[in-house]
């Protein structure tokens, strides 16, 4: 009966954690995808051919006056950190708020530079899917352990229940027997 107890609160325990565990890794996943599809998204913008076929690097104008868009790279560049920040935004993912941080630096400095900073920008891209691959397959690996346990305990729970009942019938069983040999004594 202790055993029994204990192994309900630990059910009720690990249940609880591990709701709460299935709970965040799905809302992770959901926010994951929108943020890979997102990042997709600048990517191929950031591949896309720009004015006239010509390569992304080629139709970088060097110019002091960076907020003017002169080029459809310009604009690619432009397009690129407004999805990648009105996503941070919209998930209130501050890794992605940093990548946006990190492209803008890096498309900044690698135009006054002379640098193609859509090499670098592509770069930080891949080095963020990456990353969240990894932590998607943490997660997997944490929910699977978390699965596993609940399957466990849940076992034990059920042997538990099952050796209460038998305890309670040979209960049952000596209680008749004691009324019987009482009802024989007087």
């Amino acid at each position: 009966s202790k055993d029994l107890a204990n192994s309900k609160a630990e059910l009720e325990t690990a249940h609880s954690t591990c709701m709460q565990v299935a709970a965040d890794h799905e809302q992770t996943v959901a926010s994951r995808t929108a943020e890979l599809k997102v990042i997709l998204e600048a990517k191929k913008i950031l591949e896309a051919p720009t004015s006239g076929g010509a390569s992304p690097s080629g139709c970088f104008l060097q110019m002091a006056a960076a907020t003017q868009m002169n080029t459809r790279a310009d604009l690619a560049r432009s397009e690129v950190l407004t999805i990648v920040k009105r996503l941070a935004t919209d998930h209130h993912s501050a890794a992605l708020a940093q990548l946006a941080s990190r492209i803008a630096a890096v498309v900044k400095l690698g135009a006054a530079a002379g640098e193609d900073p859509f090499a670098k920008v592509k770069g930080l891209i891949q080095d963020m899917i990456a990353k969240l691959e990894s932590e998607a397959s943490a997660e997997a690996d944490e929910k699977a352990y978390c699965d596993e346990q609940m399957s466990k305990i849940e076992a034990k729970k059920a042997e538990l229940e099952e050796d209460t009942a038998k305890l309670n019938s040979k209960i049952a069983t000596a209680a008749a027997k004691k009324s019987e040999l009482e009802v024989q004594v007087k």
